[in-house]
């Protein structure tokens, strides 16, 4: 027996919400950009559906995707350098640098190694 009424949405529903936060300059910009589409800006539901239909009808372009590969290597390369920075300030900190210890030599040697792991990464690119 039908009662009337709303349909369910069942998996159409929306439950996931993202907050989006403009500066000045970018909330005009949104404004324009709606004025061209004839949109009321201060009219409610205007603005959500609008941006929505924009970022999901438009294609994507996949080669100017990163690969996986190299995504995940950047990420631990970061990670490297973050715990490089860690051991140089507690090293400062405790003052313990041996006095033999060439400092210029090390760094030299990691730029070595880094420009190593760039081309590595830029020939597995390449194939």
């Amino acid at each position: 027996m039908n009662k009337g009424g709303r349909k369910r949405l069942g998996d159409k529903k929306r439950m996931h919400a993202i907050t989006l936060r403009f500066n000045g300059t970018e909330l005009e910009k949104v404004k324009t950009i709606l004025q061209s589409y004839n949109l009321d800006f201060k009219k409610r539901g205007t603005v959500g559906p609008f941006l929505r239909k924009l970022i999901l009808d438009r294609e994507t372009i996949m080669d100017k995707r990163i690969p996986d590969g190299v995504s995940t290597l950047s990420y631990q390369i970061n990670k490297i350098g973050t715990n490089i920075n860690q051991l140089v300030k507690v090293a400062n900190y405790k003052d313990m640098r041996s006095p033999n210890a060439d400092l210029g030599q090390e760094l030299d040697r990691a730029n070595e190694l880094m420009l190593e792991l760039i081309e590595t990464i830029n020939t597995e690119n390449q194939e």
